[in-house]
């Protein structure tokens, strides 16, 4: 590949990796300033060079305003070049018939306007922006060449956003420091090359004051997600009262806990099922944890997602029966439940039984409630209160929030893990979570807090009653659950 195309060149490091890496699928990035959008510009370029005419470039982001900044560095690059920039076309065309286009890819369905279309590259910046990986898929079928280019996929990404999930599943999570070569079970082959600020020497060099600027921008999480490229946490993250603290190595759950089953439907999408103790006095784990009385551990878990070549597709349902289903779980369940709660949706009949009928187990309907309403408690604010801490303190039980979880998992809850403390909010409704994310183990923790809500003691007020000749009485002060 020639390199003598332009005055700007591939910094050693990261970025000329990406330009001269020959993969077919290939994901930069995963912190800022990295200079993920001039490696693909760059990239583009000097396959443009080698290739002529049959080098066809298509350049996405997630909305059209999104795109303004990648092409006025495009120009910078281009320009000088002999380049021509369609302004209505939104089309670089170089002198020798190379093309690069910008698109926006909003909708899943704006992916069918590609079909039967034929590009060499395919360009994705800030994959975490698309929520699911099914139109970017969808795209990957328009990568052909007659002329023999060896055609590639290209994304940039940072941590956060709503595809987070899948995207640390597919690509960070098989090998986080990258620069291996992973082969999906078709045989396609894909690699993650890591690209820090630190490997951008050009912006250090010209901007100096830029990390301080990051470091200033938000919360630790944040800049750890920015400047490190952790994966792990999520700044904006809908849970971000999830914590370490709730992840314990297994062990023995004593017999006399109460015992709670949940379940969240799913087919074509995850079902997610979870197995829950109620701890009946303060309990120490034999790693040292104090489980306070209350506590609510997840000890098992069933979740129906699907695994290719023992990789998870994150979002992917078995599609499993009703009746598969319920079997699976009693073939899980070695000891008594006390109480089983499910996603009402199963229990609407549609012209014949039921699901919850035709699984055959004991659940009763969930309160399926997301947010608190007036004089109705909210899922997520149970969840929440759980998360934070919230326990009974005081001669009335009056509930005071001591910084200790009341709720958690055993490490072997791999999925709720991994698709839960990453949930995004709503967009257009705040105080909801985003449900075009992976949130059925949420949900369907949501279905156990609400069968076992916390509920607030708190005072009300005073009670003033008068005597037969109009004189008061002892005041009286009623307790009451909230």
């Amino acid at each position: 590949m020639t390199t003598h195309v332009s005055a700007w060149q591939p910094q050693a490091g990261p970025q000329a990796k990406l330009v001269s890496c020959p993969i077919a699928t290939i994901v930069y990035g995963g912190a800022r300033g990295g200079g993920k959008t001039v490696g693909m510009i760059l990239k583009n370029c000097f396959k443009a060079a080698e290739y002529g005419r049959h080098q066809k470039g298509i350049f996405f982001r997630k909305e059209l305003p999104q795109l303004e900044a990648a092409i006025e560095t495009c120009k910078e690059i281009y320009l000088p070049l002999g380049w021509k920039w369609a302004e209505q076309k939104k089309t670089f065309t170089a002198p020798n018939g190379a093309t690069l286009k910008f698109r926006p890819l909003e909708r899943d369905s704006d992916a069918e306007k590609y079909m039967g279309m034929e590009f060499t590259d395919l360009y994705f910046e800030e994959l975490t922006n698309w929520a699911d990986p099914k139109p970017i898929n969808r795209l990957r079928s328009t990568l052909r060449s007659a002329a023999g280019v060896p055609c590639q996929f290209h994304a940039t990404c940072n941590p956060g956003g709503p595809g987070h999930q899948w995207v640390k599943a597919w690509i960070v999570d098989p090998c986080p420091a990258g620069y291996k070569t992973l082969i999906d079970e078709f045989g396609g082959a894909r690699i993650f090359i890591p690209a820090k600020v630190s490997d951008n020497r050009a912006l250090m060099e010209a901007d100096p004051d830029y990390t301080t600027r990051i470091r200033q921008s938000g919360s630790k999480e944040l800049v750890k997600a920015w400047l490190d490229g952790d994966w792990n946490i999520v700044e904006g993250a809908f849970f971000d009262c999830w914590c370490p603290q709730m992840v314990h190595k297994p062990f023995l759950v004593p017999k006399d806990w109460a015992r709670i089953v949940s379940f969240d439907w799913g087919s074509a999408k995850p079902f997610s099922t979870g197995w829950w103790a109620i701890v009946t006095d303060d309990y120490l784990t034999p790693e040292g944890v104090l489980l306070p009385r209350g506590y609510a551990l997840r000890y098992r878990e069933w979740y129906g997602v699907k695994y290719e070549g023992g990789e998870v597709k994150p979002d992917l349902g078995l599609k499993m029966s009703a009746e598969a289903i319920g079997d699976g779980i009693r073939k899980r369940t070695h000891e008594d439940i006390n109480a089983w709660v499910a996603d009402p949706a199963i229990f609407k009949e549609d012209g014949g039984p039921s699901q919850a009928e035709r699984m055959g187990l004991k659940f009763r309907a969930a309160d399926n409630t997301r947010i608190a309403r007036l004089g109705h408690m909210g899922g997520w604010d149970q969840m929440r209160s759980r998360m934070v801490g919230t326990r009974s303190h005081g001669e009335n039980g009056q509930l005071q929030d001591d910084g200790v979880p009341m709720i958690g998992c055993f490490d072997t809850c791999v999925d709720s893990i991994r698709t839960i403390p990453a949930l995004q909010h709503d967009a257009n409704k705040p105080e909801d979570l985003d449900t075009a994310s992976e949130d059925h183990a949420a949900d369907e923790w949501r279905y156990f807090c609400m069968s076992r809500p916390i509920r607030a003691r708190q005072k009300t007020a005073e009670v003033v009653q008068l005597d037969p000749w109009g004189r008061r009485k002892q005041p009286v002060n009623n307790w009451k659950t909230a």
